[in-house]
């Protein structure tokens, strides 16, 4: 086990069974949120050096850490007890770094895709794909 989600408010923790989790309402993903708010395929947590990093897969409700919604396109380092709301649910992380193959200094806290790879208004979900 690689850390827990742990509800606030009360409620089952969440063990975070693998390096990558996706995490939505849809059956395929690895950790099930059942609640309207919560899109298909929410979000993505990833362990980097050591440390858990949370990605936005375009949701409809957002993400937010520390209180601060995160923007698509952008990774967020979340540290051990960070406070973190999938939707409208809040969860705070727990997990041990060090556990995790974590040295030295943290990896920076936000790391932004190649922001050339795709046209701002793609990025802002405005753009529809076209098809053939």
């Amino acid at each position: 086990m690689y850390g827990e989600l742990i509800p606030t408010g009360g409620g089952d923790p969440i063990p975070l069974m693998k390096k990558r989790l996706r995490v939505g309402r849809r059956e395929g993903c690895d950790i099930i949120l059942d609640f309207g708010n919560v899109s298909g395929h929410h979000c993505l947590l990833e362990i980097e050096e050591g440390y858990w990093f949370i990605r936005d897969l375009r949701s409809r409700n957002g993400v937010k850490v520390r209180g601060k919604r995160i923007l698509v396109g952008v990774r967020k380092r979340i540290d051990p007890g960070t406070p973190l709301t999938i939707a409208k649910n809040a969860y705070t992380i727990e997990y041990d770094p060090n556990e995790l193959g974590a040295f030295g200094t943290p990896p920076q806290e936000e790391v932004v895709d190649d922001f050339f790879s795709e046209s701002l208004l793609s990025r802002a979900g405005l753009k529809k794909d076209k098809k053939k």
